[in-house]
């Protein structure tokens, strides 16, 4: 491998810029589809006599792009580690955006049969083999530059794209909601909000490509190529050294995957079909909500720089597993602002748990295998947690009738996510330049 003289470091805030722009344009391509899944897709890809079906049909394509994410983060991770993570940044965003873009442009079931229904799903392993490289390279580059002292902060960032992104989806939805028919909305100007996505791209592209690579990575690339060491693959070491840390990422990472997508995805499904409200007052709620998640993650991050990464992210998976019981009986008021409120407060639980997040992944691998040990562990506890999800919450609302069981899921989700941060060791004061491997 050539290596390169290090260069001057990028600025932390220009840094934490370009992550948080390039991760909110990939984050509203990923959510837009399960925003549309739920409004849309049921309707136009997957027709079924029962709304519940075509819902449950259009969100078993939605959790095919959690299925590629592993793969993605396994084959940027192995890139990203040896060849930068900057490289695979740019990379994961254009294959993202074009992804978006031509769901846009997707005939419908009417129009070419069964044609549509696999064009998507196609479309949609690109969104997530792209997302699953674009997590791990966006916390760490943030990461990799900052200070210890703030890490859990900046590294939050990276972090507070997610809800930026979904924030950014279900406002174009909302908007082209309010000012059309339903007629219209479902017969082109869902469109329009997947086209956008190529504005996107392109501003998240410039941006993105002002920032210097880690400088952590060339650090540890340079003294690799002096001492003549023999690389191996990043996955080899990740499963020889590190496979205690990856367990932990994964349990970590459980609760706080499903709930989000309950609060985010499936509450779209639950307020408009099975309470029959206007698609609308989920959409405002949710736009609210994810404002307040947008604020909430950083100040998280913030916290766990002064009390550790496990304290705070109890905290969420706690508090999660709690408001499960509150969440639902909320939303069966009817009521816009209680569906607001409960939204809001399991987001803000969420947050707790997604804002030290990124550093806590971060501080558990070293610098040569990060990419690809933060990735998987991240991105496989996305197969069997947010993946699955809406379609366990949509069973179990047609089985039951009811949102009791969907709260005992979600309990007991978090229960996993307690038990993995409880067994492993506090990472705030790791030094990410050392090599922490058992």
């Amino acid at each position: 491998m050539t290596t390169e003289s290090v260069p001057a470091r990028s600025s932390t805030a220009r840094v934490v810029v370009a992550s948080l722009v390039g991760t909110t344009v990939e984050w509203y391509d990923f959510f837009l589809y399960g925003s549309a899944a739920a409004l849309v897709f049921n309707k136009l890809f997957f027709p079924a006599h029962d709304p519940l079906v075509g819902t449950m049909l259009a969100f078993i394509t939605y959790a095919v792009g959690f299925v590629a994410r592993p793969l993605g983060g396994l084959v940027f991770g192995h890139y990203g580690d040896r060849l930068g993570r900057k490289k695979l940044l740019v990379l994961s965003l254009i294959m993202m955006g074009g992804a978006t873009f031509l769901i846009g442009l997707l005939p419908t079931y009417q129009a070419v049969g069964v044609a549509a229904p696999l064009l998507l799903t196609a479309l949609r392993l690109v969104q997530g083999f792209a997302i699953g490289g674009e997590w791990g390279g966006a916390v760490l580059i943030v990461s990799e530059h900052g200070s210890a002292e703030k890490r859990g902060f900046w590294a939050s960032w990276p972090q507070a794209g997610v809800p930026l992104g979904n924030l950014l989806g279900t406002a174009v939805l909302a908007v082209l909601a309010a000012v059309q028919s339903d007629e219209a909305f479902l017969a082109w100007g869902w469109r329009v909000a997947f086209l956008l996505s190529g504005v996107l791209v392109l501003i998240g592209l410039w941006v993105r490509l002002a920032v210097a690579e880690s400088p952590l990575f060339l650090e540890a690339a340079s003294k690799a190529a002096e001492q003549g060491e023999e690389q191996k693959p990043p996955i080899l070491e990740v499963l020889r050294r590190y496979r205690s840390e990856v367990l932990t990422a994964m349990g970590a990472r459980f609760a706080e995957n499903v709930v989000y997508y309950v609060l985010t995805s499936f509450v779209l499904t639950y307020v408009a079909t099975f309470l029959e409200l206007p698609r609308s007052v989920a959409l405002n709620a949710s736009l609210i909500a994810a404002v307040v998640h947008f604020i909430s993650i950083p100040l998280w991050g913030a916290l766990s720089d002064r009390v550790g990464r496990r304290p705070v992210y109890l905290v969420g998976a706690i508090g999660t597993g709690v408001w499960a019981f509150f969440f639902f009986t909320m939303l069966d008021t009817k009521s816009f602002f209680a569906i607001t409120v409960a939204t809001t407060i399991g987001l803000v639980f969420h947050g707790a748990m997604y804002g030290p997040q990124a550093a806590y992944f971060a501080e558990l691998f070293g610098t040569r295998v990060r990419y690809s040990g933060a990735s998987i562990g991240y991105q496989l506890a996305s197969i069997v947690a947010g993946s699955l999800a809406p379609i366990i919450a949509t069973a179990l609302l047609a089985a039951f009738g009811s949102a009791v069981p969907i709260s005992i899921y979600v309990a007991l989700c978090s229960v996993v996510t307690i038990v993995a941060v409880v067994r492993s060791p506090e990472t705030r004061e790791r030094d990410l330049a050392a090599d922490h491997g058992i």
